[in-house]
């Protein structure tokens, strides 16, 4: 039986390449006779541009640009064949901004490092950039990438990881601020804020595109993007298409993904869906191991999932899981895979 190890990274405590590993040694102890490959995978969100490195062989190139707190960072991206690839989170990441200091930076973190990204992209003599959006500590609509991003443009396409509005109950702030330290005070300017600047992009570029799918990704940064005439893609397909996934799932009775929480928020977009959607167009079941788990039985059906197995119930606690992320993602999927022999 051959069985595809395709998961996402699991939020700050394993990479997706250290989950894929995890997973395969578990699933091995547990039914040897299974033929396992591994496809550490990422949406636009943080490993985008180390899981794409891996895959394509690109060139990274490292470059010194404003952080969402307006210190100097260094960001990673990549150049192969013409085409440049950008991670927003490198630039401007929630993992840049300390602990103590987010609830004061949900309001005032700037995307104007990933602007800078895309001009050193264009001196670089690309004819095409892709831009990975997720895991951004920013809700600032796109407002500082947009400052810097002036004159001549390669093709843009913004690769997301979820297909959220720029505002109202499902966009950028009231989905992601509160991840990002805001309380309900803060989400509600932030959507104020937001709204003001939908209207002054409007009449600049002549279009309203608030309520168009991924606008809201990164803290709105899609938005922004959108207004250059950027392309929405999806971040999950534009991996599984470097790295060859549908290609291995083509010979697959089974495959096995996961992330750090498969919520709601999993099924607008998520890589998780995306690998369960593929893996249901070709008949095989999709089984996950993530290390919560809120979606229903009949939601995760719905796209594709046959099975949804959370690593915090296996190991009895979220503190026991976390003790040790991967021992206790290798024990599930090595007590899953018994059950798939």
């Amino acid at each position: 039986m051959r069985v595809v190890i395709a998961p996402d990274s699991f939020g700050g405590t394993l990479t997706s390449a250290e989950a894929a590993t995890a997973i395969a040694e578990g699933w091995r102890r547990g039914a040897p006779d299974h033929r396992v490959s591994t496809f550490p995978l990422a949406d636009g969100g943080p490993g985008f541009a180390e899981v794409l490195l891996g895959a394509l062989g690109a060139e990274r190139v490292l470059t010194t640009v404003t952080g969402p707190l307006g210190d100097p960072v260094d960001a990673q991206w990549l150049i192969h064949d013409g085409v440049a690839y950008l991670e927003s989170a490198e630039a401007i990441g929630l993992h840049l901004v300390p602990a103590d200091r987010r609830a004061e930076a949900c309001e005032t973190a700037t995307t104007r490092g990933v602007g800078e990204l895309v001009l050193a992209a264009r001196d670089a003599g690309v004819s095409r950039v892709v831009i990975g959006l997720g895991g951004s500590a920013t809700t600032d609509g796109g407002r500082g990438a947009l400052e810097v991003l002036d004159g001549p443009l390669p093709e843009l396409f913004a690769a997301v990881d979820v297909e959220n509005p720029l505002l109202g109950p499902h966009g950028a702030a009231a989905t992601f601020g509160p991840q990002k330290g805001a309380d309900p005070a803060a989400v509600a300017r932030l959507e104020a804020r937001m709204a003001a600047w939908a209207e002054e992009v409007a009449v600049r570029f002549g279009r309203d595109l608030r309520d168009e799918p991924g606008a809201g990704a990164a803290g709105g940064l899609g938005f922004a993007l959108l207004a250059l005439g950027a392309a929405v893609v999806s971040g999950a397909e534009v991996v599984r298409a470097a790295t060859g996934l549908d290609d291995a799932l083509d010979r697959a009775a089974l495959v096995v993904t996961g992330e750090g929480s498969f919520d709601w928020q999993s099924l607008r977009g998520k890589l998780v869906t995306s690998v369960a959607r593929a893996a249901a167009d070709r008949g095989i079941p999709c089984v996950v191991l993530a290390g919560q788990v809120s979606v229903g039985r009949r939601q995760a059906g719905a796209v594709g999932v046959a099975e949804a197995h959370s690593v915090a119930d296996f190991a009895g606690s979220l503190d026991a899981s976390l003790a040790d992320p991967a021992g206790t993602l290798a024990a599930l999927a090595d007590h899953t895979a018994r059950q798939w022999r």
